[in-house]
């Protein structure tokens, strides 16, 4: 298992590893059952990479709101008095209307070789009010004893990004600092194993999903075959 260290010049910056929030940004706790609304966590995809990563909270007792108003961004907050760390004040800074950033000074660590990436939190593409922070990628390597700041994308005219007390706002992941690989089309044996293993599954699909078929409420019919399949390749490494 691989250790991640972290280390933080606020308590309230303390980092977790992602969770589904249901009921919250993930959903309601809606059964796979007929007449159900289809819910984010319902897919194993979605689910597993929402966990993924690391998640980071707003950590400040006042609500943040920004906003681009005329082309111009503004941020509204009761920032009260300057720490006496004398830290950057306020911690969240224009950055040429397009974007903001935020003096989040949080350290993670990871093992050489890997590197950490920003992304938004996953809550973002659950949110319909259009109020979610929208981080920008960013790749720091672990060499870089600091992460001083993090980007983020400015909401569109009229719209209003939202920062609340104890609310996730970005999520970390840890990938290999370089992307070493290359794209290659498959040979015609490799295709045909790949065509022969997906017929085999559609082939038997009624089998895979016995008693896991369920229509939505908006007509959509799903079964559990991904599910069925995913938790027999998770116990078959476990005993390789």
């Amino acid at each position: 298992m691989d250790t991640i260290k972290y280390r933080l010049n606020d308590a309230r910056l303390a980092p977790r590893r992602t969770k589904l929030e249901i009921p919250g940004w993930a959903g309601s706790r809606e059964p796979r059952a007929d007449g159900s609304r289809e819910q984010v966590w319902h897919c194993v995809p979605f689910s597993e990479g929402a966990q993924y990563g690391i998640e980071l909270f707003y950590p400040y007792e006042f609500e943040l709101r920004v906003t681009t108003q005329d082309g111009r961004l503004q941020l509204d907050a009761d920032w009260g008095e300057p720490p006496a760390s004398g830290l950057q004040w306020p911690p969240f800074r224009n950055f040429g209307d397009a974007f903001y950033t935020y003096q989040i000074l949080l350290d993670l660590k990871v093992e050489r070789g890997m590197a950490i990436r920003t992304e938004p939190h996953p809550r973002f593409y659950t949110d319909r009010t259009d109020t979610v922070p929208i981080a920008v990628p960013a790749l720091v390597r672990n060499w870089w004893p600091m992460l001083f700041f993090t980007v983020f994308k400015a909401p569109a005219e009229g719209r209003t990004h939202i920062f609340r007390p104890g609310e996730p706002f970005a999520q970390i992941i840890v990938i290999p600092e370089e992307a070493n690989f290359q794209l290659e089309r498959m040979g015609e044996e490799e295709a045909a194993e790949r065509e022969l293993q997906a017929r085999r599954i559609y082939s038997n699909r009624s089998k895979l999903a016995a008693g896991t078929e369920w229509t939505s409420s908006t007509d959509t019919v799903f079964d559990g075959t991904y599910r069925h399949l995913h938790r027999a390749a998770k116990e078959k490494a476990r005993q390789d």
